[in-house]
């Protein structure tokens, strides 16, 4: 998934500087767990993980990839379903997300607010999604929400086939790389029939745990060998940014606001995003975190300084300092400069 901030392809350099820097451990809080990168790389690598986000949205993968250990056999679906995979060596879940795919469109809240049929009565018709793709969203979402009320389906099953959803959307959204804008005119992959993709669930024999809450309110309670923190470094929240998910996940019918249909996302606010507030909180979480060492992702672009973060950590221990180059996603085709530094913090108290 496009995601501001994602570490996938960054995790591995990450890991290897932590190496690099003699931080090891058996255990790790993913601070800001945004889409799991971080998380779910160390979790493949036997580590127990605990995670945390303000978004419903990446709490939904958090539950699939981190709190989930095993693989969903939908032992009560199934049998109810009568529907017979084409693919011979389909799993449960393959056989599932096929018989979804299947699913006729329904008209329900994502036709008629992000679609343009659906919308037609605005001034500005919204564009997130053709109209075939918003029902086709509508009818698995609803699918979903109606296995679970009837109890065919699990918790974990549950948040797996939502995170199968939400996993899926982005690549036939008519946008240009987060949700805080529709485009004007159509995008070609947002004109492809909408089809749900795969994902891969990760097998595990620790008790991981995931929370959806501001990671601050947690430090009393969450100990682990290494922190993780990846907060956000400009004064864009990123809750906005992702509004069309998080209704798609929460599907708790909201009063939208404004061309873009803007959810109220007020409990959702960061306070990484200003520079003030942003200070206060990484010196509460270098006072409180329980644990041994602490890596901290920041942009070279961000609202703090290299060296402003390297004075206050180095208070609390040694403090190694990476700078790795890297493209940023630029979400404006005109913009110029994408190539920034991710600079790598690693305390160890």
């Amino acid at each position: 998934m496009r995601f501001i901030g994602n570490k996938e392809s960054l995790v591995e350099i990450i890991d290897r500087f932590m190496k690099k820097s003699n931080i090891g451990g058996k255990s790790l809080f993913d601070f800001f767990s945004g889409t799991v990168s971080v998380g779910r790389f160390f979790k493949r690598k036997g580590w127990t993980v605990f995670s945390s986000d303000l978004l419903y949205f990446s709490y939904c993968l958090q539950k699939a990839y981190i709190e989930n250990n095993s693989i969903p056999n939908f032992e009560k679906l199934l049998p109810r379903l009568n529907y017979k995979s084409l693919d011979l060596f389909a799993s449960p879940l393959d056989t599932v997300i096929e018989y979804l795919n299947t699913l006729p469109g329904k008209k329900g809240f994502v036709f008629f607010n992000f679609t343009p049929e659906g919308t037609q009565s605005l001034q500005i018709s919204r564009k997130y999604f053709s109209s075939e793709n918003g029902k086709k969203i509508d009818a698995v979402r609803m699918q979903i929400e109606e296995w679970r009320t009837e109890g065919l389906i699990d918790e974990n099953e549950y948040f797996i086939l939502l995170a199968v959803l939400i996993e899926s959307v982005p690549f036939y959204a008519n946008i240009s790389g987060v949700f805080a804008a529709f485009q004007k005119k159509w995008d070609p992959r947002a004109l492809k029939p909408f089809c749900l993709r795969k994902i891969e669930v990760y097998e595990g024999k620790y008790q991981n745990k995931a929370y959806h809450k501001d990671s601050l309110s947690l430090l009393s309670s969450v100990s682990a060998d290494v922190f993780y923190i990846d907060p956000p470094y400009n004064e864009r929240q990123y809750a906005p940014n992702y509004h069309v998910l998080e209704t798609i996940a929460k599907y708790d019918n909201p009063v939208l606001k404004g061309v873009t249909g803007m959810r109220d996302y007020s409990g959702q606010k960061s306070d990484f995003c200003n520079k003030e507030k942003a200070q206060k909180c990484l010196e509460k979480i270098l006072t409180e975190a329980q644990c041994s060492s602490i890596v901290l992702s920041y942009n070279s672009e961000g609202l703090l300084h290299k060296d402003e973060i390297i004075s206050k950590m180095s208070f609390f221990g040694n403090v190694d300092f990476y700078d790795i180059p890297y493209s940023r996603f630029c979400s404006n085709i005109n913009t110029k400069k994408c190539n920034v530094s991710e600079y790598l913090f690693i305390l160890k108290k």
